[in-house]
């Protein structure tokens, strides 16, 4: 079942879900334990280190698995040009800043609506679905059918909706459903057009996505702020570098 190309969507809706009814249940037992709905430590300090200590440790593995990946290829001068140019792209796009701006216009649109439950689906769904895991995972995913992206995305996306739902409560359950349906259709698009990109180009497109995983994990270790979305692009550039340095060297 592991080589099924949905099965890393699977596991890590299923880790959303379970992440957010955690979350429902350290809600529901401080709403009971203090009459009010409150945050679930007494310390703010305390969780905040004990959470700030978990970000860690995922960063640390999802360092490893970028540095695998990254690793994978030997077409290193493909890789830097690529980044450059996708961050030249992305840069001057400003990926980075639509997100939030379409993230905030969401929310804000969804605000009042149904209590929280509105504006936790859409916050929740937009912070486990926008990112660069997501799409090296569909690539991943859908080329090579292996999940260890995935695999990771889900453990930081668990720890993640285990604090979402106990400040922003039964929406979050909700966004297990936009986890499935954002990444099983990038992996079924990614299912279809990979059959049309050689292995060899697909194996440089995401050894490039890995350095953004590698990005990804500098970032949940606090050495770096790198906005990853804007380098996004850059795992497309190998479709047209690779054939085009095959002519020249």
């Amino acid at each position: 079942m592991t080589n099924w190309a949905l099965w890393g969507t699977i596991v890590n809706t299923g880790a959303v879900l379970a992440g957010a009814l955690f979350g429902l249940l350290l809600r529901f037992i401080a709403a009971h334990i203090h009459r009010k709905k409150v945050t679930v430590s007494e310390s703010p300090a305390e969780e905040n280190r004990v959470t700030g200590l978990i970000q860690k440790g995922l960063g640390l593995c999802v360092l490893i698995i970028g540095v695998k990946g990254a690793l994978a290829t030997e077409e290193l001068l493909v890789m830097i040009v690529s980044l450059v140019l996708g961050a030249l792209v992305g840069g001057l796009l400003d990926l980075d800043k639509w997100i939030n701006k379409l993230g905030a216009l969401l929310e804000k649109s969804m605000k009042g609506r149904s209590g929280n439950v509105a504006e936790g689906f859409v916050a929740a769904t937009l912070l486990f679905c926008v990112g660069a895991m997501t799409v090296t995972g569909a690539l991943e995913a859908g080329i090579e059918h292996t999940h260890n992206t995935y695999y990771a995305k889900a453990m930081i996306d668990m720890v993640s909706a285990v604090i979402f739902a106990v400040s922003l409560g039964v929406g979050v359950t909700f966004s297990a459903v936009g986890v499935f349906v954002v990444q099983g259709g990038l992996v079924s698009i990614v299912l279809l057009a990979g059959q049309a990109i050689p292995t060899d180009i697909a194996a440089v497109m995401m050894a490039v996505g890995s350095l953004l995983v590698i990005a990804i994990g500098t970032n949940l270790l606090g050495i770096t702020k790198i906005k990853v979305m804007n380098l996004v692009p850059s795992m497309l550039f190998p479709l047209a570098l690779c054939p085009l340095f095959a002519l020249i060297f």
